[in-house]
């Protein structure tokens, strides 16, 4: 639960505003908290308490959404919170265009995850560890002053971690697994190199 995929933005939004160099930011360092806040608030409690509603209202099993087939409504409403928290970030010139960049491509990975899953329950938890550490790649490359190979490393390791749970659980078969973890941190290298 620690690495579950609502809460992975919040995780890279931190390495962003506290890790990486200040030089790369032109954020002031004493309001970085309001985006590291809205963006907690907007990609996992909004969505977090959707899914919570949806189980009350019997639309959802639980909120693990167990079921390929109740999953398409909160990926749904998931990818709309991200991309609106993306615009959200572009609309506002005060903050670095990073942000933007980063909460678009993980809105579009959550787009993506829905897609797959109206036909096939790739693994939302793998996908969001391999964007994640796509991310982390491609911070890496842009600012190589910012000596990323620590949170490389931790997240090489934590994602290893956590598909082995996905196994472990029996929540997932081992490609569905290894195509949400490849997907993920494919979409995050490339849509990264293509945009810059």
């Amino acid at each position: 639960m620690v690495f579950h995929p609502l809460l992975l933005p919040t995780y890279l939004f931190a390495i962003i505003l506290y890790y990486m160099p200040a030089s790369t930011l032109a954020l002031p360092f004493r309001v970085r908290w309001v985006v590291l806040a809205m963006i907690f608030f907007t990609t996992f409690v909004i969505p977090g308490l959707a899914a919570y509603s949806m189980v009350r209202l019997g639309h959802l099993d639980s909120v693990e959404m167990d079921k390929r087939e109740q999953r398409s409504l909160p990926l749904l409403f998931t990818g709309t919170c991200y991309a609106v928290t993306a615009y959200l970030l572009y609309r506002e010139a005060t903050f670095d265009a990073l942000f933007y960049f980063v909460m678009g491509i993980i809105a579009t990975s959550v787009f993506l995850t829905y897609l797959i899953s109206l036909f096939w329950k790739i693994s939302a938890h793998s996908m969001g560890m391999g964007g994640g550490l796509g991310l982390l790649l491609v911070l890496n490359w842009l600012s190589p002053e910012a000596m990323m190979a620590g949170p490389i490393a931790v997240g090489i390791m934590l994602a290893g971690a956590v598909i082995s749970a996905r196994l472990s659980l029996h929540a997932h078969t081992p490609a569905q697994v290894y195509a949400g973890f490849g997907s993920g941190l494919l979409l995050a290298v490339c849509a990264a190199f293509a945009g810059l």
